[in-house]
């Protein structure tokens, strides 16, 4: 186990609900039921948490930096009021055709978390909802965890994750699974 008690999560789809339109502006980004105060159980439980989210509106110019700015702060905000903290937000603005190394389920975003947080992120909780959040936590030797909400159903019912991925029907359910004793 890690010494540092590290928690990477995407956003949309686990903490707040996605949409295929994207999530454009902060009146879009609801929070998905239980899932600030799973985040405030992570850091009562004395995890950092950290998000690691593809935003490639910002490349398709459906928004601008100063947007997705306002939308973490709305995220940020919203966790405060419930006692919660997210301790950085990584994000890849690029979109799939620019074949960046940070676009998960390429490693860079994982990569400059562990540089960050001088960690090694060998079996660190990494929860999504999608295969390619999956994929780049396994690359990294992480815990995949995947949730159900936002695109986890889906992904879940095609099948091939990676063989260690623990599913879960929402965050506050793989919280709970993650901090309570055995």
């Amino acid at each position: 186990m890690p010494s540092t008690k590290l928690i990477i999560l995407d956003r949309d789809g686990v903490i707040n609900y996605d949409s295929d339109r994207y999530i454009k502006s902060p009146d879009e980004w609801n929070p998905i039921p239980g899932s600030l105060e799973a985040i405030a159980r992570l850091n009562q439980a004395g995890y950092q948490v950290v998000v690691a989210t593809n935003q490639s509106g910002v490349a398709r110019g459906l928004f601008d930096m100063s947007t997705l700015n306002a939308i973490h702060n709305k995220m940020i905000q919203s966790l405060s009021q419930v006692g919660g903290r997210i301790d950085g937000i990584f994000f890849c603005p690029h979109s799939n055709e620019a074949n960046c190394n940070c676009r998960k389920p390429k490693t860079g975003l994982f990569e400059e978390i562990a540089k960050v947080f001088n960690v090694s992120l060998k079996h660190v909780p990494a929860i999504g909802d999608s295969l390619r959040d999956l994929e780049a936590a396994s690359k990294m030797q992480a815990q995949p965890i995947l949730v159900l909400t936002g695109k986890g159903e889906k992904t879940f019912k095609q099948g091939n994750l990676p063989k260690e991925t623990i599913v879960e029907p929402d965050l506050l359910s793989a919280v709970e699974h993650l901090i309570t004793p055995v």
